[in-house]
């Protein structure tokens, strides 16, 4: 073999491999979970190998968890502006800025993570919510189970007993929920809390059972209120410009990883962790009560439909078109998404 044969063998050799190395695209993805979570591991670091290997390398998915990119309160600005190709948002740190999807947090709509992950996607597939995710990519819905209600000295067992406690709120459903209980609700981000609780900045917090060992909550608490009085919700969501740049095959990969298919994976993995936050509670030999239907508990029920009618009444007054529609359909995908 000649020496210019040589050579144009490897000039074209080299001309492959650059455009392969061009052709891969980089995608950073966002979230407030610790690296050692099941959320980061069995969600986020799943859904990246997926699309890479999907995508036989052309997509790589780079993951910085714990807030390390961007904080939690500007999740959803950091996708909408490009600081992260997608974020894991939670929309409670964004307060009036998701008021329709926070229907879906109120009292009585869902019981557990995968019923309200079921719920939350179906709203947004058939485009009740839609509107509020209109400068990004949605990629999936997810949510907690219920946010029970947790505290460091004294026990609650009805709402009286929340009377002049400061509890942190994950969100301004709980937070109005709270109020009307006599509580003083505290916004704190999830990775805060440790230190907020540690310091006796908040005298307890409503936070899901899985929350409460990841974040490793369950520590410094001794009683906790088992009901299903609210709960948080999540959108995975990506950079319009992000999505729009990917060639036909690359969008299609995107595609096949979003929707219900994902957003019940998710509710799977904190299905999961709520039972091992709950245990890991009872392991500890805390005190628990059960609330099993507080709509039509004497103590409970007045304050959670009060909070709940005055929620729904509020965002509408505030220009949130369709609000009790959504409830309602909430509530109707409550039964359907129990199966």
């Amino acid at each position: 073999m000649n020496n210019t044969l040589k050579s144009g063998i490897l000039a074209a050799s080299l001309a492959l491999i650059a455009s392969q190395v061009s052709a891969e695209t980089t995608l950073r993805l966002a979230h407030i979970w610790p690296a050692t979570s099941a959320v980061h591991t069995d969600i986020f670091d799943v859904w990246a190998k997926s699309v890479e290997e999907a995508s036989n390398g052309g997509l790589k998915v780079n993951l910085y968890p714990s807030q390390t990119l961007v904080k939690a309160a500007k999740a959803y600005d950091g996708a909408v502006s490009g600081l992260t190709d997608i974020s894991a948002v939670v929309q409670g740190y964004s307060a009036g800025r998701f008021p329709l999807s926070e229907i879906a947090q109120l009292p009585g709509v869902t019981e557990s993570a995968p019923q309200g992950a079921c719920i939350l996607q179906s709203l947004y597939d058939s485009g009740m919510i839609a509107q509020e995710y209109a400068d990004s990519h949605v990629l999936f819905m997810f949510s907690t189970g219920p946010a029970y209600l947790h505290t460091r000295e004294k026990e609650v067992k009805t709402p009286s007993d929340l009377e002049g406690l400061r509890m942190r709120r994950p969100n301004a459903v709980a937070g109005e929920l709270l109020a009307q209980m006599g509580a003083s609700p505290v916004g704190i981000p999830a990775p805060e809390i440790y230190q907020a609780m540690e310091r006796g900045v908040v005298d307890g917090l409503s936070f899901p059972a899985e929350a409460m060992k990841v974040f490793r909550i369950n520590e410094l608490t001794k009683y906790h209120v088992q009901i299903p009085y609210t709960s948080s919700i999540f959108v995975a969501t990506m950079n319009k410009q992000s999505y729009d740049s990917l060639s036909p095959e690359m969008k299609a990969i995107i595609d096949d990883h979003s929707g219900m298919k994902w957003a019940k994976i998710a509710g799977q993995v904190f299905n999961k962790l709520d039972m091992e936050g709950m245990a890991e509670a009872k392991a500890q030999g805390d005190s628990i009560h059960v609330v099993n239907d507080p709509l039509n508990d004497p103590d409970w029920s007045a304050p959670l439909k009060q909070g709940t009618a005055k929620y729904l009444n509020d965002i509408t007054n505030n220009g949130a078109k369709g609000a009790k529609d959504v409830y309602l359909r909430a509530l109707e995908l409550g039964q359907e998404c129990a199966s």
